[in-house]
């Protein structure tokens, strides 16, 4: 289940990517940090995206707000190979 929230996250950032200035605005213009956070750290790179377009200076509780995503996104990476591993039975 976590895969599709991650796909859905993937797919709604390269969406607003391509349909509106918002990540050219976050990261000034730079092709090549936002498409290693879609590949890498999604949930990250959008709630970076989204702060940096609504609110142009980043305070405490915004970095609190890219710690909670940072961690969602570990969530996401390291959480699969724990549910495949209790599938198998010598386990």
């Amino acid at each position: 289940m976590n895969w599709l929230v991650a796909l859905f996250v993937r797919l709604a950032l390269v969406f607003i990517w391509f349909a509106t200035p918002m990540v050219n605005h976050a990261f000034h213009r730079d092709w090549l940090i936002p498409l290693l956070g879609v590949i890498l750290v999604p949930f990250t790179t959008l709630i970076y995206v989204l702060i940096a377009f609504f609110d142009n200076t980043m305070t405490g509780l915004d970095w609190f707000w890219i710690a909670l995503a940072l961690l969602a996104d570990l969530w996401a990476h390291s959480s699969s190979p724990y549910v495949r591993r209790r599938g198998i039975p010598e386990y």
